[in-house]
């Protein structure tokens, strides 16, 4: 049976073990002394999975949000210059959300 890194990364211990029980390879022997990550990454070995994981951008537009992190650094330099501590509070908060935002995004 064909396997996604995905797919695998989900399983259990004892699912990954009883799939390794089947593969005749190298990087498998001693399966059962193995952690799931060491396992995780024999069982890729063997049957020649890509074990990188990509991250999914779920509808935001980064560039945009960076654009606004930037714009709003400027206006809490000119807060701080100007000794406003309600503004500077408000917009180290918002950068903080932002920032925030885009590596929730990245999960």
């Amino acid at each position: 049976m064909a396997y996604t890194f995905e797919e695998l990364k989900e399983k259990t211990v004892a699912e990954l073990r009883d799939i390794a029980k089947e593969i005749d390879h190298e990087a498998v022997r001693g399966y059962t002394q193995m952690d799931k990550d060491r396992l995780l990454a024999a069982i890729c070995t063997a049957l020649n999975i890509d074990m990188h994981e990509h991250h999914r951008v779920v509808g935001i537009d980064k560039t945009a949000i960076k654009m606004q992190i930037r714009r709003l650094k400027k206006q809490r330099d000119e807060a701080l210059a100007a000794h406003d501590h309600a503004r500077l509070k408000l917009v180290r908060r918002q950068i903080h959300r932002l920032k925030r935002k885009l590596r929730k995004s990245m999960i």
